[in-house]
């Protein structure tokens, strides 16, 4: 591999490991509910975040977005706001399936399409390529670590905290929501896959190819920022706890820290989807998948989540990651 390609797997990998910790502040919030945390994150994240990125490091952007056409904007940020509407179910999709087995559906179809959309709209002649058999090996054995680390999640949870069952007609509603949550899921890759038009017109005014994506971001999240900000707002009002933002401290920094870790996962897996070369949006994004829910994963374990765990799930878990590290490696190969 070229020094730029093992860059762009690094990147790729700190995305991973700053998007696998990003909720984690939210487990020393004390006073304020879900809805407040939310409500702070989705603005940091989603508004502050990309926009002082974007001045930081776009060229000329007054002249670049007023260039562009209503298509090249609408791509983008309807890509965004289906991805936001995933945000939104992907909350419902766990609480009623149980974390593991809605994170494993959403994830699991959310890394497939995003993978593979991308290869197929912009080089489908890959597919039939030595490369491409083994991006497509890569895939199935990513789908099949997630498979096994969410059934070792399912495990955990049995054992540590029983799952009522839910009735035949609800669990299959809940299965239906996550997988429309899951498919929805990859539309944030879509919006940088589909908006490189923006990308290669901020190049043409100046900004470097590796900061070219911080020109789609704000555009994407844009759509994204809607469904955000209504469910939000909705309960807020629902449950009348606007009123908890009368006590900002200390819970504000945390929700803060959540969306400058989300929003630094992706401005950095945007970097790391250049550097990655022609393929870098849909190897890159099965790349940050993984390494995401690695990360997630080693996350829990180092913080006491599997110490009520029996043998048989923490072997499963170990069987996922590794089936994780496998698909790494040969979707590296495959980019070369």
């Amino acid at each position: 591999m070229t020094a730029p390609l093992w860059l762009g797997l690094a990147l790729t990998m700190a995305a991973g490991l700053m998007s696998g910790n990003c909720m984690l502040p939210a487990k020393f919030v004390r006073r304020w509910p879900w809805e407040n945390t939310w409500l702070v994150f989705t603005l940091v994240s989603l508004v502050v975040a990309p926009a002082i990125l974007t001045f930081a490091t776009v060229k000329d952007l007054g002249g670049l977005y007023s260039s562009l056409s209503l298509v090249q904007v609408a791509l983008p940020f309807l890509f965004g706001f289906g991805w936001g509407i995933a945000q939104v179910l992907f909350g419902l999709s766990v609480t009623r399936l149980g974390l593991a087995l809605g994170y494993a559906i959403i994830v699991g179809l959310g890394a497939l399409l995003g993978t593979l959309v991308p290869l197929l709209f912009e080089r489908p002649h890959v597919l039939v390529t030595g490369r491409g058999a083994l991006i497509l090996a890569g895939v199935a054995v990513m789908l099949c670590g997630i498979v096994v680390a969410g059934k070792a999640g399912r495990m955990r949870e049995r054992e540590s905290v029983p799952v009522p069952e839910s009735p035949h007609a609800r669990y299959g509603a809940a299965l239906m929501l996550a997988i429309v949550c899951g498919i929805l899921a990859p539309m944030i890759n879509f919006s940088l896959a589909f908006g490189q038009d923006i990308a290669q017109e901020a190049v043409r005014r100046g900004t470097s190819p590796a900061n070219a994506a911080y020109a789609v971001w704000p555009i994407g999240l844009a759509g994204g920022l809607i469904p955000n900000l209504a469910y939000s707002i909705y309960l807020l009002n629902r449950n009348r706890t606007w009123s908890r933002f009368q006590t900002l401290l200390p819970d504000i920094w945390f929700p803060i820290l959540m969306g400058l870790l989300w929003m630094g996962a992706i401005a950095v897996y945007g970097t790391a989807a250049a550097l990655l070369g022609p393929l870098g949006t849909s190897v890159g994004w099965g790349l940050f998948q993984i390494f995401m829910i690695m990360t997630a994963n080693l996350s829990g374990v180092v913080t006491g989540e599997w110490n009520l765990a029996g043998a048989p799930a923490r072997r499963l878990l170990w069987t996922g990651l590794f089936l994780l590290a496998a698909a790494t490696v040969l979707m590296a190969l495959g980019n070369r």
